[in-house]
């Protein structure tokens, strides 16, 4: 059977006033607009941000952090074992940054995904709900920024990469609406010239130009507005360009996208690739102001080679979760970060003939640390072949209740869909041993 994944894909006109307007300004007006409309009328401070790293396809659990190396060849797999740092637990040789630094966050390993599909898992993982044709369940970061609101002049939630799939609403505002759809920056951070589309000014464009075409730009409206009677709406639009230049100009965002100020060695520490670029922005992310950012890596679903395939995966997860906890411990942000590893489901126990695992949908991990999880501990466990939980059992709603908990969010949070029915986000109950 061939491998499902080739790269990051698993198995299944300008007129003058727009020239007048920052590079894709007239882009970032709309992918912002809505964004816009709530700033205005936050005033909640909530200390809690998280950062969720999300693995795209499905992570074996048996080749990672649930190794079962009493099990038969054919269910071990090609790996060994090494020693964590929390006694008597053990990872596969492939993560020996994680096992290293074991005890600085948590594994459930009592994770039942309920659930062994593509597409719906990123629904469910990212929501707390399965999908459901008549409601549009939102994911965690839209439903923060709906509750809590802007806290700068950056976006309350961005997501660094597109690996969420979206054909059942994974990843995205859902019922919240388009102002609270995540800001999508697909530009790789470890690129020699890493610019951000719509934030990052063109190549050649100072910040004076900007504030000179923004005052051309104001002339232009003042003379068409006084020919024109709708006024209401031109104020509105005033509101919105004045916020996307406030964005553009704002000190935080000049700050957060300049990668170039951060240390060599830290760099380094992190990973010189996308991936641990992506975790190193989002630290820095979290420190202009967003409160929720999703980092993205594809490649995850291994039918075929999955140990080839892992060995080329796993290293940059191992390396740069473990330095994104120790940087934010350092900088004191780990208090009040909540850090997530998410993914669709588990790998079955038994490898196939292609050398590979397929979907399993009632085992698998997932990792949380920061904001007050108890660091260096395993909860719950899976049977001898790791295709059952045997003890401590939680399901992807206890999860996402957890995540609100943690996030200063109302587990019966309410919200209405568009046509004003109340919609009850969230069912699942907190893991008490995670509180």
């Amino acid at each position: 059977m061939a491998a499902e994944y080739q790269t990051d894909h698993y198995c299944d006109g300008v007129n003058r006033r727009s020239f007048l307007q920052i590079g894709a300004l007239g882009g970032l007006g709309l992918s912002l607009s809505s964004y816009l409309k709530s700033t205005a009328a936050t005033t909640d401070k909530s200390p809690t941000n998280c950062i969720l790293i999300w693995t795209r396809g499905g992570t074996s659990h048996h080749d990672t952090l649930d190794p079962k190396p009493d099990a038969p060849t054919s269910i071990r797999g090609e790996y060994d074992v090494i020693d964590t740092a929390i006694p008597g637990v053990k990872f596969t040789e492939i993560c020996p940054n994680l096992a290293k630094h074991a005890d600085k966050f948590s594994v459930l390993r009592g994770w039942n995904p309920r659930n062994g599909s593509h597409g719906t898992a990123d629904q469910y993982v990212m929501s707390g709900r399965k999908f459901n044709q008549a409601v549009a369940y939102p994911t965690y970061g839209s439903v923060l920024s709906h509750y809590h609101g802007f806290r700068t002049a950056m976006p309350p939630f961005i997501q660094l990469g597109t690996n969420v799939d979206r054909r059942f609403g994974g990843g995205s505002a859902g019922i919240l609406g388009l102002e609270h759809m995540p800001f999508e920056i697909d530009a790789d951070p470890n690129a020699a010239k890493f610019t951000v589309r719509d934030i990052t000014p063109p190549s050649g464009v100072s910040f004076a130009r900007i504030d000179r075409r923004q005052s051309a730009l104001a002339r232009l409206d003042a003379l068409q507005r006084n020919t024109d009677v709708q006024q209401p709406a031109f104020a509105a639009l005033d509101e919105h360009y004045k916020a996307a230049f406030n964005m553009i100009t704002a000190p935080e965002t000049k700050q957060a996208f300049d990668l170039e100020k951060e240390d060599a060695k830290l760099r380094e520490a992190y990973g010189k690739n996308r991936f641990g670029q992506s975790c190193l922005l989002s630290r820095r992310l979290i420190e202009a102001g967003v409160r929720f950012v999703t980092v993205t890596d594809g490649g995850w679903d291994t039918h075929a080679n999955n140990f080839k395939g892992l060995k080329t995966r796993i290293p940059p997860v191992d390396k740069a979760l473990p330095q994104l906890l120790m940087d934010l411990a350092d900088r004191g942000m780990l208090d009040t970060t909540l850090v997530c590893w998410f993914t669709d489901f588990g790998r079955t126990p038994k490898i196939n003939s292609a050398s590979g695992r397929d979907h399993w949908s009632t085992a698998g991990f997932a990792v949380m640390a920061g904001a007050g999880i108890p660091a260096g501990t395993i909860l719950g466990a899976t049977d001898a072949e790791g295709g059952y939980v045997s003890k401590d059992e939680y399901f992807t709603d206890d999860i996402a209740a957890t995540v609100y908990s943690k996030l200063g969010l109302p587990t019966d949070l309410i919200a209405h869909a568009p046509d004003g029915r109340p919609v009850r986000l969230i069912e699942g109950r907190p893991i008490k041993e995670w509180m």
